[in-house]
């Protein structure tokens, strides 16, 4: 195990912290040469606070696994803005809707995993999440917390409660003009000569 001092210039910098996509935010604790099937092979040395774990990513892979530096303060604003705009509604079949959470979830970028945390959450007021949805949602909102909290520079606690407040403002929005639109439909119905 030879520390390197990175011969070659990297994407990112030793002490940097980035996003490893389902991962969660991690920190670039060095930038090592490591041999590999007879290759010197240059690595990412990344600690992921969210599982208290670290890896071991070769340079070469790092963008191909989708890692990437935290979003400037202005993105992480946009994702926060995404959450509390309406939202589509999605497949009833629980395994297509999983299947394209976790894809977009897979992509990576915080307005992906802002979009997963937005339709979960308002999917669940409609029906209880199955167990592995209701994972995906957690996963995702932990994701969103975290990054956006080093973007902002705020707590964990404030970012968890800033989302859901936007979230349930959501939600009430909708259902106070879901409850104007079937009053119109009955005012519509009264209307109707028997």
């Amino acid at each position: 195990m030879k520390k390197s001092a990175a011969k070659r210039t990297t994407t990112f910098k030793d002490q940097q912290q980035i996003v490893y996509p389902l991962q969660g935010v991690g920190q670039i604790i060095s930038i090592e040469e490591r041999e590999f099937k007879g290759q010197e092979l240059l690595y990412y040395v990344i600690y992921l606070e969210v599982s208290d774990m670290t890896v071991m990513v070769p340079v070469d892979k790092a963008e191909e696994l989708g890692i990437r530096a935290i979003v400037p303060k202005k993105e992480a604003e946009k994702a926060l803005k995404l959450v509390s705009e309406a939202y589509e509604p999605v497949p009833a079949d629980w395994k297509l809707r999983y299947q394209m959470n976790l894809d977009l979830l897979k992509q990576g970028s915080v307005l992906d995993i802002a979009t997963v945390v937005r339709t979960l959450y308002h999917r669940s007021k409609v029906k209880e999440l199955p167990i592995l949805e209701r994972k995906l949602f957690d996963n995702a909102l932990k994701l969103l917390v975290d990054e956006v909290s080093f973007s902002l520079k705020q707590s964990k606690g404030e970012v968890e409660q800033m989302i859901y407040s936007r979230l349930e403002a959501e939600a009430a929005n909708a259902k106070s003009k879901e409850s104007e639109r079937v009053e119109e439909e009955d005012l519509d119905d009264d209307d109707i000569d028997i």
